[in-house]
């Protein structure tokens, strides 16, 4: 269930609840208002992302919605997606020490962040990708009659959500069993995720 506050989404994370409240103390003294989206704590200025924190198995995490801009002396940041996120920058800690001891940092960032916002500094989603279509799907398009038709009257966000459900799978067995689950969707014409929705 996602957390519909971040004093949820701080008791849902039990081992590094300590972690999550030191960093949610320093977020909070910035200048940027405090909200929730997709479950997780995130701050803006003027409506716009910013920063945001989250918890994992091994670290809890700060990111910065446009960090590729900020200044990044000690090199603290990284690019938790490369080749996938433009824009969006991530620090990581281990330990509350850790946020502890980068207290003063941390603040220094998310000021620069909320002035580079006031800027607007921003990188833009790419929205003309051209979706890859993954071999599985190619070769379904020339087993079944009427498959590449519908394929192509989709939406460009619908075609890659499909291509991106084949190919984010590794083994090629997954793959071509992603690719035989979603030939009955594609011909009904509809997105993947439509299904659930009522």
């Amino acid at each position: 269930m996602k957390a519909s506050t971040v004093e949820e989404y701080i008791d849902s994370k039990e081992s590094w609840r300590e972690a999550l409240l030191l960093l949610r103390e320093i977020f909070l003294e910035s200048e940027l208002s405090e909200s929730v989206k997709w479950g997780m704590p995130v701050y803006t200025l003027k409506n716009k992302n910013v920063a945001g924190f989250s918890a994992f198995k091994s670290h809890v995490g700060i990111w910065f919605y446009q960090g590729v801009f900020l200044k990044d002396p000690e090199n603290n940041l990284v690019n938790a997606q490369e080749g996938v996120t433009k824009g969006m920058r991530q620090w990581r800690f281990e330990s509350v020490e850790e946020i502890r001891s980068s207290r003063e940092m941390i603040s220094k960032y998310l000021h620069e962040a909320a002035e580079n916002q006031k800027k607007g500094k921003r990188i833009a989603p790419a929205r003309d990708r051209k979706t890859e279509i993954p071999a599985e799907l190619q070769h379904a398009f020339s087993e079944h009659q009427g498959l590449r038709g519908k394929f192509d009257a989709l939406t460009p966000g619908k075609q890659r959500e499909y291509a991106n459900y084949v190919s984010e799978a590794i083994k090629p067995a997954t793959r071509q069993r992603r690719t035989e689950k979603i030939i009955p969707l594609i011909l009904k014409g509809i997105g993947m995720n439509e299904r659930y929705k009522r």
